[in-house]
């Protein structure tokens, strides 16, 4: 074909013609121009440090600006990312699941909700600056893919980190359309934020919100930062003992400076909930007035290195015996409403005799006959039914029979627990129960069992007092270490636990 000179007409309408083209191909979704072809950013034709919009086709979506959300960087002469993305250890739950308030916790058993020491964070260690082409660009917006997180409900998309929650996942940051700068990087994972999550937010977020919130280990809340328990010295003065830091653990140099020198009992185990159902010296039934107060110092642990003296009921000669209670409790469920629970225990502390508790008892301290209280149990006693193997088993206090199943025998399914740390988890709802158990330590819960009440369970009659250490009617020849545990409103989901799980494994037992 001969070769023409062009007018400078026909140059200037082919250019307002391919004009448009260009620029869309420019911010295609796939294709050259966008963020590239590859998670590594090393595909694509940016225009002048990185097209506007597009798609990576592994490495996130970079809409209007966009964010890479997991890695990969974009086009080669501007606005790249660190390689890592969102997450360091600990990372987003389940490559950043939601917790949000009508949902459910996230359902990854591992990772992310309240690490310990903020190992994990949100972004890669450079946190998306930009490659340095250009300073302003009409994109340039960082997108919180991964940080965001509210108190009662909201998203939590990216959960928390090892530490905290992730501080906004800007992992890529986000490219100008015109070779602009990336909006900050986000913001710097190592360490993550100060809203660390703790078990009772996680409920709350799933609609069964604490109404008994206990330990003498940590907060479990993430904005808590009141009194956790009280101790006594031999003298009859008392101190509180609070969290070092909000959402953090115990401040147990403060438990032992005041005790040097002199012996100390737990006198108060303090409800970190609204509810304000504070555990006391138990009286009453089996045990009368012959309850003694625990020793302050009677088991001490290590949690995210640092010391901490958990809840230790022994075995006491004669009609002495350990326990705590409220029969005040004040928003617990009674009759047949549905209730939630999980406790954190020392695995090698149990004994085959009733009932180390922790849970919904009668307001008397009496047996008020069956269904009339609705308790986790951790033991190996065998007088009404058992788990498989010799024990100890997570069980349910019914109310005259612990219970590994529907009914009063063994129940194969129930597996014998050989951890140092037990999670037990225990819930109830019309017409059905369930129980699960895990370690601490490491892994998600087994479940037990979940199906129908024994015979003559159904209806329920639950009174709602808590009891801890002992059974409902003050049974006292249990024996065990607690460490933490919460009762709530409502039949908890699986997601909600699993998520609740996860918190006590970041939480770092004896570590």
């Amino acid at each position: 074909m001969k070769c023409q000179h062009l007018s400078r007409n026909t140059f200037l309408w082919l250019a307002a013609f391919l004009g448009p083209v260009v620029a869309c191909g420019a911010s295609g979704s796939d294709s050259s121009g966008g963020a590239g072809t590859t998670a590594s950013g090393s595909g694509g034709t940016p225009s002048t440090g990185g097209a506007s919009g597009g798609r990576a086709s592994a490495g996130g979506t970079n809409g209007s600006g966009g964010s890479l959300t997991s890695g990969g960087s974009v086009a080669s002469s501007g606005a790249a990312t660190s390689p890592g993305g969102t997450g360091g250890a600990g990372g987003a739950v389940s490559s950043g699941g939601s917790l949000t308030k009508s949902g459910g916790a996230t359902s990854a058993p591992t990772g992310g909700i309240t690490g310990r020491g903020g190992g994990g964070g949100a972004t890669g260690s450079t946190g998306g600056v930009s490659g340095g082409a250009g300073s302003g660009g009409g994109g340039g917006r960082t997108e919180a893919s991964g940080g965001e997180d509210t108190r009662s409900g909201g998203t939590s998309a990216g959960g928390t980190a090892a530490g905290g929650t992730s501080g906004g996942s800007g992992a890529s940051g986000a490219t100008g359309a015109s070779g602009g700068a990336s909006g900050t990087g986000g913001s710097s994972g190592s360490g993550g934020g100060t809203n660390v999550l703790g078990p009772c937010d996680i409920y709350e977020a799933g609609d069964t919100p604490c109404v008994g919130a206990h330990s003498t280990v940590r907060a479990l809340y993430g904005a808590y930062d009141g009194k956790l328990y009280q101790v006594r010295r031999a003298d009859n003065t008392t101190r509180d003992i609070g969290v070092l830091t909000r959402g953090g653990v115990a401040d147990a140099a403060e438990q032992e400076a005041f005790c040097a020198g002199t012996q100390c009992t737990l006198s108060i185990i303090y409800d970190q909930s609204p509810q304000h159902n504070d555990l006391t010296r138990t009286t009453g039934g089996w045990i009368g007035d012959f309850a003694k107060e625990a020793d302050a110092a009677g088991i001490q642990i290590t949690l995210n290195g640092h010391t901490v003296y958990g809840v230790h009921i022994p075995l006491l000669e004669g009609l002495n015996g350990t326990g705590y209670r409220n029969n005040e409790a004040t928003g617990t469920a009674e009759g047949d409403e549905p209730e939630s629970m999980y406790m954190v225990v020392n695995g090698r502390a149990f004994s085959d005799e009733c009932c180390f508790d922790y849970g919904n008892a009668e307001r008397n301290s009496l047996n008020n006959g069956r269904a009339t209280m609705e308790a986790i149990y951790f033991g190996n006693c065998t007088a009404w039914g058992s788990g498989e193997g010799s024990g100890p088993w997570v069980m349910a206090d019914l109310e005259e029979g612990l219970f590994s199943g529907q009914g009063p025998r063994v129940n194969t399914a129930n597996t014998s627990l050989d951890f140092d740390y037990v999670t037990a988890t225990l819930k109830g709802q019309p017409h059905q129960w369930a129980i699960k158990a895990g370690d601490s330590q490491s892994g998600g819960l087994t479940k037990m069992y979940e199906g129908p009440y024994p015979n003559g369970y159904d209806p329920m009659k639950k009174e709602g007092a808590i009891v801890l250490g002992t059974g409902g009617d003050n049974s006292y020849k249990g024996v065990g270490d607690f460490f933490e545990g919460a009762m709530t409103t409502g039949y908890a989901s699986d997601a909600t636990e699993d998520a609740v799980q996860a918190n006590v494994v970041a939480a770092g037992y004896g570590r």
